[in-house]
């Protein structure tokens, strides 16, 4: 009886950590789907067939070559995947993190009016606009790239930042906390395949700087006036002003209970008054 329940609970060992490693491939793909990573990892998958099948048939000297590859594999790969590794380490660190709770929103109310104001504006006369709302993680490495402002946020001011033929219309304005940072500053593009062709370099900016942050940019196309928003490396089109009133409403204005944030572990533990 005891050596059935031992091989029983062996093989519902075997079954879940074969559905662990199952589920953490299918995370990975999904996570590189649409991106040059999703080609290279596909790549890795063929050498490692390669091999398998050049050892199963006596292959030596294939076998070989193909045993230097993967012992040097993964440099190559942190090399090549260092965008979507950091990528992945922040975004797992950003889940791991309990954010303040946040009692006064005007500051963000503020933050809200003055998009609203400016996209409503520049949508209607199709003035292209790429702004970038900083949240938890650091965007200090592009803001360097950017002309400084240090300005309240209004939407007047974003209007006018935005302006063809000015000095500063070219490029993004990043947001951080309630003041503008700065402006005409470079966001990294991104090489997804998933963004349509229609779409140019405001919008490659946009999906980039969120694959490389959990920042939200909000992009105004000055072909069609469409406002778009990116997050998380996902484009939302064809926001119109209650889609995106609303995104912003539940993104900025979010409000966590400060009591049960401190005593989580109290809860856990059974010690909850």
């Amino acid at each position: 009886m005891n050596i059935l329940l031992y091989f029983t609970f062996n093989n519902l060992m075997h079954v879940i950590d074969i559905a662990i490693i199952w589920f953490i491939l299918y995370k990975l793909i999904q996570f590189v789907e649409g991106t040059r990573a999703l080609q290279i990892l596909f790549g890795v998958g063929f050498v490692i067939l390669v091999k398998v099948v050049s050892w199963y048939l006596g292959l030596v000297t294939l076998s070989w070559i193909m045993d230097q590859i993967i012992t040097w594999a993964p440099i190559a790969v942190v090399v090549i995947f260092q965008q979507e590794i950091r990528r992945g380490l922040e975004s797992l660190g950003r889940r791991l993190v309990i954010r303040r709770a946040r009692v006064d929103n005007s500051k963000e109310h503020q933050l809200i009016k003055s998009l609203d104001d400016a996209l409503q504006y520049m949508s209607k006369r199709r003035i292209g606009a790429l702004i970038t709302i900083k949240r938890d993680g650091s965007l200090d490495e592009y803001i360097k790239t950017g002309i400084k402002l240090d300005a309240y946020i209004t939407g007047q001011l974003l209007i006018n930042t935005f302006i063809p033929n000015t000095p500063l219309h070219d490029g993004a304005v990043i947001i951080d906390d309630d003041r503008i940072a700065v402006a005409a500053a470079y966001l990294p593009l991104s090489e997804s395949t998933r963004i349509p062709k229609e779409l140019g370099t405001r919008h490659r900016a946009a999906v980039g700087i969120s694959e490389a942050s959990d920042a939200i940019t909000v992009v105004v196309s000055e072909e069609t006036g469409e406002i778009s928003i990116t997050q998380g490396g996902d484009l939302l089109r064809n926001m119109d002003q209650d889609s995106y009133m609303n995104f912003f409403e539940h993104q900025f204005l979010v409000q966590i209970d400060e009591e049960n944030v401190k005593h989580w572990w109290q809860k856990i533990g059974g010690r909850s008054k």
